[in-house]
C-alpha cells in the first residue's frame, strides 16, 4: 500500500477540518504568501515563557550585557536557519520530514524522523506543563482551589484546547494564530509595563562577566530553546506557499515572526531575573507561575488566560507537526487521528510531570541538549541539501524508494550518526540530580582535555570552562552541513539530471 503523492486538484478551499496529510499540496491550494508565515511563528513565540530564559541565561554565570548579546545572536540566527529549511516547503509542497527524504532516502529518513517526533512531543508537552503549572499557581493565589483535582482538570482542559485546534488543521490554526498574535502581544506589553517597578538596574548591572566558554554554552541553550527547537517543522508551514514566492522573503518572514518577540522577552526577563534572586529561583520550578506572582491581583486572571493561550499556541504547532511526522514514519492513519494520538501522549506526559517531577527546568534543559545534538546534525544536512539544489523536488520520488532519492542515503545517515556520537561526547548533563538518566554524555571531554569529571561527596560535577559550553550542538550543526555540502553535491546534481 502506498501513500498518494498528490492531493486532488480542485479540493475544497479552507475546510473546517484539514484532511490533507503528508501528500503533496495541490497547486489550487497553494495560495499563501511569505508574510503569512509571520502569524504562526510570532503567536507561538510571544509567550511569556520566553522571559524565563533570562533566568536560564544568568545561570551560566554571565553578565546582563553578555546575556543580551547571546540572546540576540542565538535567537535571530536559529530562526534564520528555520527560514532556510522552510524554503524546502515552498519547493516541494510537503511536510518537513517528507522533504527530508531527498537527503536521507525514503526509508533512511525514518532515522531523523523518529528523533523529530520525540522532539516535537517533548516540546509540546513542556509547553502544556507550563500552562498547567501556571493555572495551578493562579488558582492557589486566588483561593479558588488547589491540589490534585485542579491539576488534573487544568491538564485535561489545556490538552483539549491543544488537540482540538491541531485536529482541525492548517487553515484553522493560521486563523487562530493571527488573532492570538494581537491579543497576546498586547497583553504581554501590559505585563511588561506592570512589572517595570520590579526592575533594579543596579542589581542587574552588578552581575560579573563570565568567560567566553560560558557565553558559548548560553548561546547553545538559546539556539536549541528557540529556533532549533522548531527547525524540524519549519517546512510544514511553508508548504502552502505559492511556487513564485521568493526564497529570501520566506527566510525573512520566518526570522522576523519567530525572533521578534523572543528577543524583547528574553532581554526583559534578564532585567527581572537579575533584579530579584527569589524570582530567579522560583522560575526553575514554575516559569510562568513565578512571573505571574509579581503582578497586581486584578491582573492575574486576564494575564493567566493570555499566558495559557500563548503556550497553547506553541503546543498546537508542535502537535500538528508531530502528527505529520508520525504519518511519515509509516503509520497509516488520517492526519486528524495522528494529531489525536499525539494529544493522548501529551496529556499523559503533562499529568505525570505535574504530579511526579520535582523540578521542571532541569529535565527540560537536559532534554533540549540531548535531542538538540541529532536535530542540529539533521538541520545541517538538510540546509546544505536545500542550498545545493537548483530545481524543485521530484514529488513522486519522495514517496518511491526506487525513485531518484533512493531508499537509504548512507552518506546522510552516516553523517548524522557520526555527528551525534561525537556531539553527545561534547555536551554534559548540567542537571545530573534532576535528570540522572542523561549522565552518560560528555565522554569525549576528558580525552580531549576539555574538562574533568570530579566525584565529590556533595555531588559530582565537571571542572573546566569548556565542560558546560555544550559545543557538541554547534559541532553537529557545522559537521552535518560541511560533510553534506562537499560529499553529496555530485549526487544531488545526478538526481537533478535525471528529472
Amino acid at each position: 500500500m502506498s501513500i498518494s503523492p498528490a492531493a486532488p486538484e480542485g479540493a475544497r478551499t479552507a475546510p473546517l477540518v484539514e484532511t490533507t496529510g503528508i501528500e503533496i499540496i495541490a497547486e489550487s491550494e497553494r495560495t499563501a504568501r511569505p508574510r503569512d508565515l509571520f502569524w504562526p511563528w510570532f503567536a507561538a513565540n510571544v509567550s511569556v515563557f520566553g522571559m524565563s530564559y533570562g533566568s536560564y541565561l544568568l545561570g551560566f554565570g554571565i553578565s546582563f550585557w553578555q546575556a543580551t548579546i547571546v540572546a540576540v545572536i542565538g535567537i535571530v540566527l536559529s530562526f534564520a536557519l528555520c527560514g532556510l529549511v522552510a524554503i524546502a516547503g515552498k519547493r516541494g509542497s510537503a511536510p518537513t520530514m517528507v522533504l527530508s527524504r531527498a537527503a536521507f532516502g525514503v526509508h533512511g529518513q525514518k532515522v531523523p524522523g523518529i528523533i523529530s517526533w520525540l522532539t516535537s512531543i517533548g516540546w509540546e508537552t513542556s509547553l502544556a506543563i507550563s500552562a498547567v503549572l501556571a493555572t495551578a499557581t493562579v488558582f492557589e493565589i486566588l483561593g479558588i482551589g488547589a491540589g490534585s483535582a485542579v491539576t488534573v482538570i487544568a491538564a485535561l482542559a489545556i490538552a483539549a484546547l491543544i488537540v482540538g485546534a491541531s485536529v482541525l488543521g492548517y487553515h484553522t490554526i493560521m486563523k487562530l494564530q493571527s488573532i492570538l498574535t494581537w491579543a497576546t502581544g498586547a497583553m504581554t506589553i501590559v505585563f511588561m509595563i506592570l512589572t517595570i517597578p520590579h526592575i533594579d538596574l543596579a542589581a542587574v548591572m552588578s552581575a560579573p562577566s563570565g568567560p567566553p566558554q560560558a557565553m558559548i554554552g548560553a548561546l547553545v541553550m538559546v539556539m536549541t530553546g528557540f529556533g532549533l527547537g522548531w527547525i524540524n517543522i519549519s517546512a510544514d508551514w511553508s508548504r502552502y506557499q505559492k511556487r513564485s514566492a521568493s526564497d529570501g522573503s520566506i527566510i525573512l518572514w520566518n526570522t522576523i515572526g519567530g525572533a521578534a518577540a523572543p528577543v524583547v522577552l528574553v532581554i526583559f526577563g534578564l532585567l527581572l531575573a537579575g533584579s530579584d534572586p527569589a524570582l530567579n529561583t522560583a522560575i526553575e520550578s514554575d516559569p510562568i507561575g513565578a512571573l505571574i506572582t509579581i503582578l497586581p491581583l486584578w491582573a492575574l486572571v486576564p494575564f493567566w488566560i493570555v499566558a495559557v493561550l500563548t503556550l497553547v499556541s506553541g503546543a498546537v504547532l508542535g502537535i500538528y507537526s508531530s502528527g505529520l511526522t508520525l504519518i511519515s514514519l509509516g503509520i497509516r492513519i488520517p492526519r486528524p487521528a495522528a494529531a489525536a494520538v499525539d494529544g493522548v501522549i501529551l496529556t499523559a506526559g503533562t499529568i505525570w510531570v505535574a504530579f511526579f517531577a520535582q523540578n521542571f527546568i532541569g529535565p527540560f534543559q537536559s532534554f533540549l541538549i540531548t535531542l538538540g545534538v541529532p536535530i542540529a546534525a539533521w538541520a545541517g544536512i538538510l540546509i546544505a541539501d536545500v542550498l545545493s539544489r537548483r530545481a524543485d523536488y521530484d514529488e513522486q520520488a519522495l514517496f518511491d524508494p526506487k525513485g531518484r532519492y533512493g531508499s537509504i542515503d548512507w552518506i546522510s545517515v552516516g553523517t548524522m550518526v557520526v555527528a551525534s556520537v561525537i556531539g553527545w561526547g561534547l555536551v554534559v548533563n548540567s542537571f545530573a540530580e534532576d535528570a540522572p538518566w542523561n549522565n552518560w554524555q560528555g565522554y569525549l571531554l576528558e580525552p580531549l582535555g576539555l574538562g574533568t569529571f570530579v566525584e565529590d561527596p556533595a555531588g559530582a560535577y565537571w571542572d573546566g570552562n569548556w565542560a558546560y559550553a555544550n559545543i557538541g550542538v554547534l559541532f553537529a550543526l557545522v559537521f552535518g552541513f560541511a560533510v553534506t555540502w562537499f560529499a553529496r553535491r555530485s549526487r544531488i546534481r545526478a538526481q537533478e539530471r535525471t528529472a
